[in-house]
């Protein structure tokens, strides 16, 4: 009986230590989200270049009109507010499930270490797009995003850094193959955010 207390003790302590330590209240669902929008961004981005009359498979350096690139620029930043809102909304009802706070200094360190790769990388990206690098920018956004999931995984579910790795091994491989940045980009923000919130969502559900 006593080593049955002892044992319950243990994992009472060993949970408190690991809301205390890490951010649990991510949800799977949100990944799931992103992944969708990210892949009905892709498509319709595509259909954009149809529309164009861009052969976006060719590998050939393009040259984007001003509109264009501002039409591009306003599609990503619309799917980055939808996969940040839906990320927002499930873990804050996970977080009000499981009684769990989703604000404190675990979540600071969290968005502190996503955020330094994440935006030094959009940086990045805003640099290729204003010498008109076109090219390099869907292998860029892989790279620095899965940067970001790798140095944030230590405050969140250690899953986080096998998708960022995934990211930037995707990213790497997009630098070899230009002209499909968009094949490896919907890839990699689409379908394997989908099966990341998929595998989270049962794992930790």
């Amino acid at each position: 009986m006593e080593s049955k207390n002892y044992h319950e003790d243990l994992a009472h302590i060993r949970s408190m230590m690991e809301r205390s330590s890490r951010f649990i209240s991510l949800s799977g669902l949100s990944g799931v989200f992103a992944g969708l929008v990210a892949l009905l961004g892709a498509v319709y981005v595509y259909f954009v270049f149809q529309r164009e009359g861009i052969d976006y498979f060719d590998g050939k350096r393009n040259v984007f009109s001003e509109d264009l690139v501002r039409e591009l620029a306003m599609i990503g930043a619309a799917i980055l507010v939808l996969a940040v809102l839906s990320g927002y909304i499930f873990t804050a009802r996970k977080s009000r499930e499981k009684n769990l706070q989703i604000w404190d200094q675990t979540t600071k360190r969290l968005l502190f270490n996503f955020a330094v790769p994440l935006i030094t990388g959009g940086l990045f990206c805003l640099g290729l797009l204003y010498h008109e690098i076109f090219v390099f920018v869907a292998p860029t956004t892989l790279i620095f995003y899965g940067l970001a999931l790798v140095n944030a995984s230590k405050y969140t579910f250690t899953d986080i850094q096998y998708l960022g790795l995934c990211q930037i091994v995707l990213g790497l491989l997009s630098f070899f193959f230009l002209g499909w940045g968009l094949v490896f980009w919907a890839f990699g923000f689409g379908v394997l955010h989908i099966v990341y919130g998929l595998v989270m969502h049962k794992k930790y559900m």
